[in-house]
């Protein structure tokens, strides 16, 4: 079977590279265009590129895909192969290129859809607190992530698992459950589903104000957040006018000291400090980041600083 491949980054490399293992012919690759990356700005090529160039496959770099231009030259290309398989390219597809492969276009999404349909879908089940998730493959149209349905499979999320951990483990999923729904899909043996709008929830596209600590939420959800948020955008809150990242925290159990508001330090020992969180809850932390430094222990942190029991944190 003749394809073509959208995808960017390294989540999207697993399923490329078992389509090719397997022996379909991947006619070329289209991704983002190389982007500045870390604090040097080194221009980075997207890892689906990488990898299609270490197997000698064409790859396109489109800076805009919705142009006459884009069209002139993709839309030949896409109705010379019998599908295009989408994984987490990061725009949205026009319907001329939908409809343009014999059997359309088919996505792999990080989500048991109709949940969490979006461009973040890994970060926002484990900071809604979920403990299931998994993927889902999808005949794609015009709309965002809500295409039909043709398989699913699910996973269970562990208690401590952040988002650049469980992202790892999809990828190998989506990997697996498409490599098992296409040839079934070619041969007309799964039927599209319709997505149940009534079940719907989004998961948009993360910014670095999210990962911002708001203390009026619960301990626990915090806890979820920085998982969720881990690697990106973190989970930071000030100090001194200075951010500070939080990096190793746990909800923890204790009567919090009367008239203590969301923000405040309720304790600072040798190994940790704990902070009041909305709902009467409590925040016990013991690794953090300051701005431009290390990770480091709560231990270390507290050698070069003068926080103490009631000061206020993002004040």
């Amino acid at each position: 079977m003749r394809l073509i491949y959208l995808g960017t980054p390294p989540f999207a490399v697993p399923a490329l590279e078992r389509l090719i293992a397997t022996g379909y012919e991947v006619v070329a690759v289209i991704t983002q265009p190389d982007r500045p990356v870390g604090r040097k700005q080194t221009l980075t090529p997207p890892a689906v590129k990488q990898a299609a160039i270490e197997h000698g496959i064409t790859v396109y770099q489109p800076e805009k895909i919705r142009t006459p231009e884009a069209r002139a030259l993709f839309e030949p290309l896409l109705q010379s192969v019998e599908v295009a398989i989408v994984a987490a390219y990061g725009r949205i597809l026009p319907g001329w290129m939908l409809a343009a492969p014999r059997l359309g276009c088919l996505n792999i999404h990080s989500s048991l859809l109709p949940k969490y349909r979006g461009a973040a879908p890994i970060n926002w089940a484990i900071a809604g607190g979920e403990t299931e998730t998994g993927v889902t493959i999808m005949r794609m149209d015009e709309g965002l992530d809500t295409g039909p349905i043709l398989s699913q499979r699910a996973v269970a999320i562990e208690p401590t698992e952040t988002a650049g951990e469980l992202t790892v483990r999809l990828a190998e999923l989506g990997a697996d459950l498409l490599l098992e729904s296409l040839p079934r899909f070619a041969r007309g043996e799964l039927q599209p589903v319709a997505q149940d709008e009534s079940l719907a929830t989004l998961a948009p596209i993360l910014k670095r104000e999210d990962g911002r600590i708001d203390w009026t939420m619960a301990a626990p959800v915090i806890v979820n957040r920085r998982r969720g948020f881990t690697p990106f955008p973190g989970c930071f809150t000030l100090f001194a006018g200075e951010r500070l990242e939080i990096i190793g925290a746990e909800a923890v159990d204790g009567r919090s000291p009367a008239g203590a508001a969301p923000g405040l330090v309720t304790a600072v020992e040798r190994d940790h400090f704990t902070v009041q969180c909305g709902e009467g809850t409590q925040l016990l932390v013991a690794t953090v980041q300051p701005a431009g430094k290390r990770v480091m222990s709560v231990r270390d942190f507290l050698n070069g600083t003068k926080l103490k029991a009631g000061d206020r944190l993002d004040s």
